[in-house]
């Protein structure tokens, strides 16, 4: 999709408001399935959401179990892109034991709050969070392993940049696990250019 500058901010901004929302009220209705529920929906076991942060769990919102079939091993160094709550960092953060790193990575404030505040509450030591865009992450070049990403790129219409800066974060071998919706065929501009259709 191509979009303007504009039309860019204005979507960019209707999606970390919506986001944001869903992260301050998780149990209120949104306009996008959320928590625990959808989680065990998309195949995430119920034992191990028990076993996992429910501050992040709560709030959790994504396409796929993507860190559940993403080969980490032991003292990984992960990236999390788009991380909103944390449950896909702290799974890998399990994965790649206390040598290994995870950075999530989210433009919600509100969404790093809550995984911020899991991480606190169950002693995690091997996360750490921060507040970018996915197109222009904190993170130095080639210095990933791995990186994770579970449903951002139907929200964001600078794909390309978003691919660009995973290329960059990546060390030469590193590998991208990602899960996304796809569509059958293009959507008129006038739904994909409409903050108000970019969740449906």
């Amino acid at each position: 999709m191509t979009a303007t500058t504009e039309t860019t901010a204005k979507l960019r901004e209707a999606v970390c408001r919506v986001y944001s929302a869903a992260a301050q009220k998780p149990a209120e209705e949104q306009t996008f399935p959320l928590g625990r529920d959808f989680a065990e929906s998309l195949g995430y076991p119920p034992d191990l959401l028990t076993r996992l942060p429910t501050v992040s769990v709560d709030a959790f919102t994504g396409v796929s179990n993507v860190s559940l079939f993403a080969d980490i091993p032991k003292g990984a160094r992960v990236l999390d892109v788009g991380c909103g709550a944390g449950l896909d960092s702290f799974i890998a953060s399990r994965k790649v034991g206390p040598t290994g790193r995870v950075i999530g990575v989210d433009f919600s404030e509100s969404m790093l709050a809550r995984a911020r505040q899991a991480a606190a509450e169950c002693g995690i030591g091997n996360v750490e969070f921060h507040q970018a865009d996915a197109e222009n992450m904190p993170i130095a070049d080639g210095s990933i392993d791995i990186a994770l990403v579970n449903g951002i790129f139907n929200l964001n219409p600078d794909r390309e940049a978003i691919f660009r800066e995973l290329s960059r974060v990546l060390r030469p071998d590193g590998i991208v696990y990602a899960a996304e919706l796809i569509l059958r065929e293009p959507l008129p501009a006038e739904i994909t250019n409409n903050p108000g259709s970019w969740f449906s």
